[in-house]
Order: C-alpha cells, then sequence, then structure tokens
C-alpha cells in the first residue's frame, strides 16, 4: 500500500503500488467493495473529492495522473508532469496539487483549465535546504487558507508555504525557528480538525503530531520498527476518519493501521466531600 483518502462518509481508499490498482472499503468494513484496476504502472498519490472523483498518480513514463468517476469504468488522464507526482491534493477552489520528487517542486494546476496548464507553487527546480527550495517533496496538504504544507523528505522537515508565497515557514523539524521535534524522512502530512498537524516519520516508524503543548509521538512510539499492534514499519501516509481514527499505510508490512481514538471521559467519576 502506498497512499491513503477516507472521505467525509468514511469510505476508505488506497493504491496499491506493486499490484497496479486502488482498492475501495466501506467504513468498519475490511472486506473491500471496489477494485479499481488500470493500466497503470505503479499507482501512488491519491485523493477523493466530495463528489467522489478519484484522482490517481501514475509512476511511469507518462508521467500523468488519472480521473475516475464513481461509476466509471475507465479512467481519463486529466494531468501530464514532467516528473511523477508522489502527492495529490485538492483544495476547496479546485486547484489540483502535485508534489514532483526529483524535479524538487510542487506544481498547481486549475481543474477547470487545460491539461498543460501548470503553476510552480513551491521549489526552484533544483535541490536545496533553503527556505525557496526543496530536496525531494513528498506529502503534501493544503488547508483552508490555501496555505501549502510539504513534506520535505531529504532536509527532514516540513515547510509552510503562506498563500502565494515561495518561501517557506519550517513549522516540523529541527531547522524550525522554534525547534519542536526530530524528524527522519518524513513522507506524509495532515491537518487534523482543530488545525493541529500530523506528519509520518518514515524512518523512525511512527506518527508525530502537534498539540496544545506542542509536538508529541503519537503511534509507533517505540524504538525501531516492527510488526506489533503497536509498532510500523516504513509508515507511507496518514488520514483521519471522521469520528478522529487515525488510518496509517504501514508500507513494509503490506497493511494498513487503524488507531481508534480514545477520550478521557468523567462518566464513573463521582464527588466526594464538598
Amino acid at each position: 500500500p502506498w497512499d491513503i483518502f477516507i472521505s467525509t462518509n468514511n469510505t476508505v481508499y488506497a493504491t496499491s503500488y506493486l499490484s497496479g490498482r486502488a482498492v475501495v472499503w466501506n467504513a468498519g468494513n475490511s472486506v473491500p467493495i471496489r477494485n479499481i484496476p488500470g493500466s497503470w504502472t505503479n499507482p501512488q498519490g491519491l485523493f477523493v473529492t466530495t463528489t467522489d472523483d478519484i484522482y490517481i498518480s501514475i509512476y511511469a513514463s507518462s508521467n500523468r495522473i488519472d480521473k475516475w468517476t464513481w461509476n466509471s469504468t475507465s479512467s481519463t488522464s486529466i494531468m501530464y508532469t514532467c516528473d511523477p507526482c508522489y502527492d495529490l491534493f485538492v483544495d476547496h477552489a479546485d486547484n489540483l496539487y502535485c508534489s514532483m520528487m526529483t524535479a524538487y517542486q510542487v506544481v498547481r494546476k486549475s481543474l477547470h483549465s487545460s491539461p498543460d496548464a501548470l503553476t510552480i507553487i513551491a521549489g526552484t527546480g533544483i535541490s536545496g535546504s533553503t527556505s525557496d527550495t526543496l530536496n525531494f517533496p513528498r506529502g503534501i496538504f493544503v488547508d483552508t487558507d490555501l496555505d501549502l504544507y510539504v513534506a520535505d523528505y531529504n532536509n527532514h522537515r516540513v515547510q509552510l508555504f503562506r498563500s502565494g508565497q515561495l518561501n517557506a515557514i519550517t513549522v516540523a523539524g529541527n531547522t524550525s525557528i522554534n525547534v519542536t521535534i526530530a524528524l527522519y524522512y518524513p513522507t506524509g502530512i495532515v491537518l487534523d480538525a482543530d488545525g493541529y498537524l500530523f506528519i509520518v516519520d518514515r524512518s523512525n516508524h511512527r506518527v508525530v503530531g502537534s498539540g496544545p503543548n506542542g509536538f508529541r509521538c503519537v503511534v509507533g512510539c517505540s524504538v525501531g520498527g516492527g510488526s506489533a499492534a503497536n509498532q510500523l514499519n516504513g509508515p507511507l501516509s496518514v488520514a483521519f476518519d471522521s469520528d478522529g481514527n487515525m488510518f496509517v499505510i504501514d508500507n513494509f508490512n503490506s497493511r494498513i493501521q487503524k488507531f481508534s481514538l480514545s477520550t478521557n471521559s468523567c462518566s464513573k467519576c463521582s464527588r466526594i466531600g464538598k
């Protein structure tokens, strides 16, 4: 498994890199309801819109993004790039984003424009570690203000590009202005409903997250990777369902792990004394 997306009705989508397909599950069910086979070599990035349009990036000589509608039996190629897209994102203004690792850039196009109308949103095309450069950008996330977060893989950091800005702020990693948490080859990022940032820290085999008291390890917090229920091995991406449960692509274990949200409760507490 490579990438994961969870829709607002908690339908789970994932790309299967080596088998050349995408798989779909209903909420709470481990039996797939749909396999989406395509003429693909190694599908990677995945995004599903609120209208159930499915976008998948293809790691192949064509370097394209295909679109599937929910009831379709074939796809339409809607975007071509000079380098494979590692990750995809569609913002609320119907702009499609693509992170190109070895082109060291993130590009964007409107879903209502021609396939060749691309705009460079981040990166100069040359690898680097300055505020305007990237080195193997991987996971991306765009918030409601159209600010772009990038997992800057080889720089071991997460960069925030404010809308319209080509210089970024490091929000996680050793080079952040206020040292947050050390990262080792981050790959996936997502903001939860409260605006907290969660990062797949791939080579540390864990997921870390921010909160009111800063960053902490959330899952996979044992030393080194593994295959136990509380471990990960080479995780790639993360997503949340509408109940706050976390789903992680556990790449080297060839599985998707669900971590259920636990909340504190005082329902069993009673008051004693005055």
